[in-house]
């Protein structure tokens, strides 16, 4: 499967690609460089805000602006200036932590986990519209990818550490998940699942960090394509363009030696699939 980049950007910690069809353009986060970048594709110009805190997904606001997980909890961020707007730090003052990877669901409420690489002492939270925050599920490593079948019916939800990808019966009108089970099951020398993204086909695609691929996988879990990289930490897969037929995967060099890095001059960059397949419109937080 065929691939190009879009720039070298050499991200430290590139993650969350985000479509934005209001201008578009695509959006991604440096988390260790507390970056977000917009790429524009029809100039190929890319615009870059230095942010006040590591920025660590984004989600589209109906309202205008985005929706944002930091270092910090919940944000508002107007898409404009480098200022962030307050909401909620559900895990203020526990050392260590910071959120991760979010997304936005189908009901317009912003769904956002958190990671402390130590202990399985983190939690996956939903911020409803009325700005209310709900902890989901808790125990989780490194709360990560997370998604959505096209019905709406499941949702799926990495937690890294434990190599595992969860899927869920999921209840759009509540916001409620149930019936945990293990759609993914990582062997431990393959790399550990990273962010992922569901297809128009209700395919699942996952990032693999220190895996060197991204994997689309059937509904009921099995391998359907394998796209090989030449970097070993893509992060996350995320559809973009105006037909949403572009797969956009960023990529880390972070913790990469300067001998590994000799071999993969491309760590870091963002890289754009033809998959073959459309992805779903994000949706947008209602709040």
């Amino acid at each position: 499967m065929d691939f190009q980049l879009i720039n070298d950007y050499h991200n430290d910690l590139g993650e969350g690609p985000l479509w934005d069809p209001r201008e578009g353009a695509q959006y991604w986060v440096d988390i260790n460089r507390a970056k977000i970048q917009r790429y524009n594709p029809q100039t190929k110009e890319t615009q870059v805000f230095k942010m006040p805190m590591r920025v660590t997904a984004l989600g589209l606001r109906k309202h205008g602006g985005f929706v944002a997980a930091t270092e910090k909890g919940f944000h508002f961020w107007d898409g404009k200036s480098t200022m962030l707007e307050f909401i909620s730090h559900p895990e203020e003052g526990k050392a260590g932590a910071r959120f991760n990877d979010g997304k936005v669901d189908r009901a317009g409420r912003f769904w956002a986990g958190t990671m402390d690489p130590r202990n399985a002492v983190s939690a996956l939270y939903r911020l409803d519209a009325d700005l209310s925050v709900h902890r989901m599920e808790e125990g989780i490593t490194i709360s990560n990818g997370i998604g959505w079948s096209p019905d709406n019916r499941k949702m799926y939800y990495v937690d890294t550490l434990r190599y595992t990808v969860y899927e869920y019966a999921f209840n759009l009108q509540s916001g409620a998940i149930s019936d945990r089970k293990i759609f993914l099951q990582v062997d431990k020398d393959g790399g550990v699942p990273d962010g992922l993204t569901v297809d128009s086909q209700g395919y699942v695609w996952i990032a693999f960090y220190d895996g060197w691929r991204v994997v689309r996988y059937t509904p009921e879990g099995k391998e359907n394509t394998r796209v090989e990289l030449p970097v070993a930490r893509p992060t996350c897969p995320a559809f973009g363009g105006a037909d949403l037929d572009q797969l956009y995967v960023t990529t880390a060099i972070d913790g990469l030696t300067e001998e590994e890095l000799a071999k993969q001059p491309l760590a870091g960059d963002v890289f754009v699939i033809e998959a073959g397949v459309k992805g779903l419109a994000e949706p947008m937080f209602e709040g």
